[in-house]
């Protein structure tokens, strides 16, 4: 009985690789939070190391992305992370949803509930340090400020 269960896991890990998988890899930057809002180059690097691949319509996979069901979880993560925030629809979002983004994002961060400890065990660059969480942090704050006071004016 157990040979066949293991039979059977092991024909369903083989099948499930062959369902192909979504990539997010659009190169579309026309509402990208970067066309519109300047940001400091060391929270650019920040961005691009602990945040982007789940929150822009660009994400690097790593190699075992192709391994089902890996891949699968991954797609989740960043579907689930798109959903939340999305750096690459920035420009689209209303200022109420820009500020509140913001405000979002820098609570998060300096909560240490982001990054995601499961992407920061693969991706160590994304593990931050007390400086790069104050320098998101600050930049967070700032552009929140800078959005409140674009909706007291409209």
């Amino acid at each position: 009985m157990i040979k066949k269960i293991d039979l059977g896991l092991t024909g369903l890990l083989i099948i499930i690789q062959f369902i192909p998988q979504e990539k997010n890899l659009s190169d579309d930057q026309l509402f990208d939070i970067s066309k519109k809002y300047e940001i400091p180059a060391d929270v650019q690097v920040i961005l691009k190391n602990a945040c982007n691949d789940c929150h822009t319509n660009k994400s690097t996979y790593p190699w075992y992305s192709n391994i089902q069901p890996v891949g699968f979880w991954l797609n989740h993560h960043i579907n689930d992370g798109k959903k939340h925030l999305n750096f690459s629809d920035w420009s689209s979002y209303t200022l109420k949803k820009k500020e509140h983004k913001m405000d979002e994002l820098h609570e998060e961060v300096a909560k240490g509930e982001m990054p995601l400890d499961s992407y920061t065990w693969t991706h160590g660059d994304a593990n931050l340090t007390q400086a790069q969480i104050d320098a998101i942090v600050t930049w967070g704050k700032k552009a929140q400020a800078d959005y409140k006071q674009q909706m007291s004016t409209e």
